[in-house]
């Protein structure tokens, strides 16, 4: 859980983990143990090296939803913009072009909404600079 909540956030794992009902509780507990549990927390590959894996995969299966939580998930990872858009132009070679156009779609709107927190916070921190 602890790598889950590093890589995807206390907020989407916390929606994840208090939406899940008796239907889905089983589902929630595989994907903590072994995705997050036993592949994330191996050691022959850093959390870096796995969101560029992931993003590439999301991006050859389509799973536009999934791969804007992984874009977030990049970011926390410490992947730039710059090396995100790298790892979906390297797909578009070998995932297809509109794949990787939806997916650059998706990753441009996620980064755009994390600048925008970002300012948000900075705007926020000079007022009270200011003020305090």
């Amino acid at each position: 859980m602890a790598v889950r909540r590093a890589v995807l956030g206390d907020a989407h794992v916390d929606r994840a983990t208090d939406g899940a009902t008796a239907f889905t509780a089983d589902f929630q507990d595989f994907i903590t143990r072994y995705a997050w549990g036993e592949i994330w927390s191996r050691p022959g590959l850093d959390h870096r090296t796995r969101s560029s894996i992931t993003l590439t995969a999301l991006v050859a299966r389509g799973h536009l939803e999934e791969l804007a939580l992984h874009v977030r998930g990049a970011l926390r990872n410490d992947l730039t913009p710059a090396e995100i858009g790298e790892v979906l132009l390297q797909s578009a070679i070998y995932c297809g072009v509109p794949a990787a156009n939806a997916a650059f779609a998706v990753a441009e709107r996620i980064l755009r909404e994390q600048e925008t927190d970002l300012n948000r916070l900075a705007a926020r921190g000079r007022s009270q600079d200011t003020t305090g």
